[in-house]
């Protein structure tokens, strides 16, 4: 079982990986083939990471009917193209292309309805998509979305061959520094895209109040407890800092951290609330034309 919450605190100790979670095989949307870690039930969870993805694939029949409109209510998504081109339009009238290295993050807020289309007839289509939660205080907001291209990703590299996408939180790494473009949110997430060249090393540190995770989508990476292989995540406990090391072939990853919210969670497919009342007039809503209204 993966905990909601990291209980123990250790000021000055580096994260241990606590557990391995297997990323299942699964599809979604209009049958969409995608690799699923964080989410794969009510108890895959870390808080405040409700769900995390992986898609990509070379061959149309496995995404070429991408997500067509659904709604959301109460959380975040946060979406990262590796590859490929998709269409996000929603029923507010908003539009927006996600092309490769690409980040939209998207607040669902009290509601929204939108679609998440390829544009594309061949080739590849790779990326990621998170749900994060929001606190109750947020649930309600309006819907709003922070597109940002990958050009305005900061992107740090060292000699070593390390190279790190920053697109939300601080970045400090053997003195090279970052701060990624989302910021103002309340649970002050980091997420990072790392390459760590083969038997690479790292030593970074992380807020210790923050629960964090990291999904290897490539190589494999050692910590200290363990070693996370290709499409799995692993847990860290607490601490103030990362050391990771990278096996003979490399290793890519997304490290994700964020402060936990600590409130009950009741989801009911794309509704996140907090209590089973919310969750029945969020569905009440969204069948009687009333998502986003109010």
């Amino acid at each position: 079982m993966v905990c909601n919450r990291i209980m123990e605190h250790t000021a000055d100790a580096p994260r241990r990986l606590l557990r391995t979670i297997a990323a299942q095989r699964t599809s979604d949307g209009a049958g969409v083939s995608l690799w699923r870690s964080l989410g794969q039930s009510q108890f895959a969870r870390l808080d405040p990471f409700l769900m995390l993805d992986e898609f990509g694939s070379d061959k149309p029949g496995e995404y070429i009917k991408g997500f067509p409109p659904h709604p959301h209510r109460g959380f975040q998504t946060v979406t990262y193209m590796l590859a490929g081109h998709m269409l996000h339009e929603d029923h507010l009238g908003n539009r927006g292309h996600l092309r490769a290295g690409d980040v939209q993050w998207m607040n669902a807020g009290r509601g929204i309805i939108h679609s998440e289309m390829p544009q594309q007839e061949s080739g590849l289509m790779r990326g990621f998509q998170m749900w994060i939660n929001l606190p109750a205080r947020d649930k309600m907001s309006p819907a709003g979305y922070q597109d940002i291209p990958a050009a305005s990703l900061p992107v740090v590299e060292d000699a070593a061959g390390l190279r790190a996408v920053v697109v939300a939180g601080d970045w400090d790494h053997a003195g090279a520094k970052a701060v990624g473009p989302v910021a103002g949110l309340a649970t002050q997430p980091l997420f990072v895209d790392l390459a760590l060249p083969a038997d690479g090393r790292l030593a970074l540190p992380l807020p210790a109040l923050h629960n964090a995770f990291v999904y290897v989508y490539e190589g494999a990476l050692s910590l200290p407890g363990g070693t996370i292989a290709a499409r799995h995540g692993g847990v860290l406990g607490a601490g103030a800092r990362l050391e990771a090391a990278a096996g003979p072939a490399g290793a890519r990853c997304l490290l994700l951290a964020a402060r936990p919210i600590g409130e009950p969670v009741v989801q009911y497919g794309p509704f996140v609330m907090n209590t089973r009342e919310e969750i029945e007039q969020a569905v009440h809503d969204y069948q009687n034309g009333r998502l986003a209204v109010g």
